[in-house]
């Protein structure tokens, strides 16, 4: 009889337990998940990949994402149509806001031509990988242009000198011209930089009357250098650089009553020296 009562005892606490827990998760359940405070945000338009300069912005150029509020570039687009349809003139990478800045104007236009600057000018130039410093030449960095010249037919008369400083790369890549040999499509790769009309006509015929070089610049250098360049017989220490023989020429033509008085001539005899395209004079004494 006492193990029949600790068994219903047993049972009802089971049963009282099973409900009580049952009711339990119903309430729970039953009760309105409040979610924590959150983050004010604004949608801003981003690019959906990388854009080189001149690209034509279209819808599946970009998309809207959620930013921040209080951390959204001031200035930014929440609405793609704000931005379909007009010219980048900077380069974007994924991901990054479409700002203003980095667009042209509604009425100008998509391609290279709102990405010029009101008084300067783009040139193209053919160039190689040796050219383009091994690829390095990309659309933002700097340059000097070195021009390899002859002004005749005289191999002595070579000159290479800078002729063009910190100058922008607007554009690199490569198109397609015709082979004229083997009229085929050749792919040619092209530079274009942004300089003014005064450049542009130095820089147009330094590359049809000679060879160009590209030199990579320090974006925070901005020096602009003044060489006197430098030819065949100076490069292998024949010759003065024409910078020495402008000083010497300096020198000699300085006002004769700031010069000491000349010592008398010499005995002896008077011998030519001619180093590249420089002449001396000399007197060779006779030793007694």
């Amino acid at each position: 009889m006492g193990r029949v009562r600790v068994f219903m005892v047993l049972v009802l606490a089971l049963s009282v337990g099973g409900v009580f827990a049952y009711a339990t998760y119903n309430y729970v359940q039953s009760v309105p998940k409040q979610s924590g405070p959150g983050v004010p945000t604004k949608l801003v338009v981003v690019a959906a990949s990388d854009l080189d300069v001149g690209a034509d912005l279209t819808r599946e150029d970009v998309r809207v994402i959620e930013w921040p509020a209080n951390a959204a570039p001031a200035g930014a687009f929440s609405d793609p149509k704000d931005v379909i349809g007009r010219g980048l003139i900077m380069p974007v990478i994924q991901n990054e806001p479409i700002m203003p800045v980095k667009l042209a104007s509604k009425d100008a236009g998509a391609g290279l031509p709102p990405a010029i600057p009101p008084g300067l000018r783009a040139v193209s130039v053919r160039v190689n990988e040796v050219i383009g410093v091994a690829g390095y030449v990309l659309p933002g960095t700097h340059v000097d242009v070195l021009a390899v010249v002859s002004p005749s037919e005289k191999h002595e008369e070579i000159t290479s000198k800078v002729i063009l400083t910190n100058v922008q790369v607007l554009a690199a890549g490569t198109k397609i011209e015709r082979d004229e040999r083997n009229n085929k499509p050749l792919a040619v790769s092209v530079v274009t930089l942004l300089v003014a009309p005064e450049e542009a006509e130095r820089l147009t015929l330094a590359s049809s009357e000679g060879k160009i070089q590209l030199a990579l610049r320090n974006p925070l250098d901005k020096t602009t250098p003044n060489t006197a360049g430098i030819r065949p017989a100076a490069l292998l220490g024949f010759g003065a650089p024409a910078r020495q023989a402008q000083l010497r020429t300096h020198v000699a033509a300085a006002p004769a009553k700031a010069m000491a008085a000349p010592a008398a001539a010499p005995e002896g005899t008077a011998v030519e020296i001619i180093r590249g395209d420089k002449r001396a004079h000399e007197i060779v004494r006779e030793e007694h």
